[in-house]
């Protein structure tokens, strides 16, 4: 994509961190996000179609050390999204109540297009990176939504900004 086109600007001006960078801000918040995503399988992502109007599609995270990593069948709808425009976000939905809370995350993800780097990051020295698209995240917010006594209460990470934790009434 040509570097000075709408899309790859925005995305391009959008502050974003890895996940590494994200935790060593704000270890205990990153640790109740991880937790979000580790407590179900599927997830939901929404990312921009062509004309920039949104997909959504379900998918898997994998939180591996220092990396937010999720990917994708070769040539998948999604995938192709985020070749064309990097900026997405994940849902991490709690399955029964709000209890430990809502998770969310928004950025940008990059893929790994190196073979050595996806085998390396999958830690599996055998993996054929021909068969899969792998995406690093890179974080430019993170929520999380859950109900405090009858109040939603919703903290909300960006980079530039750190933590803000706020209370709406019910």
């Amino acid at each position: 994509m040509h570097s000075d086109s709408p899309k790859a600007t925005s995305a391009a001006a959008l502050p974003a961190v890895s996940w590494k960078e994200f935790a060593a801000a704000q270890s205990a918040f990153a640790a109740e996000v991880r937790a979000a995503f580790g407590a179900a399988k599927h997830h939901v992502l929404a990312t921009l179609r062509g004309d920039g109007s949104p997909r959504v599609s379900g998918t898997e995270v994998d939180l591996r050390g220092d990396q937010m990593l999720l990917g994708s069948m070769p040539g998948a709808r999604k995938a192709l999204d985020l070749r064309r425009d990097g900026r997405m976000a994940l849902h991490a939905a709690p399955e029964e109540s709000m209890d430990p809370g809502d998770a969310k995350v928004g950025g940008i993800a990059v893929e790994v297009t190196d073979p050595a780097e996806a085998r390396a990051l999958l830690s599996d020295p055998g993996a054929d990176p021909a068969a899969f698209h792998l995406f690093r995240i890179l974080i430019s917010e993170a929520v999380i939504t859950s109900v405090a006594s009858d109040e939603l209460r919703i903290r909300h990470w960006h980079p530039k900004r750190g933590l803000v934790d706020t209370y709406r009434d019910g």
